[in-house]
């Protein structure tokens, strides 16, 4: 059986979008990364801590060529529902307020 690896040569990458690392091999499964700055990750539900230079197999769709944001912060579902209705409550309003002057 033959090994379908490829040497990378000083690929950055980010991975899960937050941390450096450098793609050392990609292959058909996981690729061997080297983190470039100490971050902390969940491995099998514990969180592990990761230094800088310490090299790992990581899945290639949890990594990125550019660094990602952060997901927004959502809004709590009640307050925009009542954000909705207040703005449906000022547009009747409105149209009261307009009918009434045009009589």
């Amino acid at each position: 059986m033959q090994c379908l690896c490829v040497a990378m040569n000083e690929d950055i990458r980010y991975y899960k979008g937050r941390f450096k690392v450098k793609v050392l091999t990609e292959s058909r499964g996981d690729w061997i990364v080297e983190a470039l700055e100490p971050f902390e990750d969940a491995v099998y539900g514990k969180k592990v801590k990761v230094k800088a230079g310490e090299r790992r197999f990581v899945a290639p769709n949890l990594l990125m060529k550019k660094e990602g944001l952060p997901p927004p912060v959502k809004e709590h579902t009640y307050e925009l529902k009542m954000e909705k209705k207040l703005k449906k409550f000022v547009d009747e309003e409105e149209k009261k307020g307009k009918s009434a002057s045009t009589d």
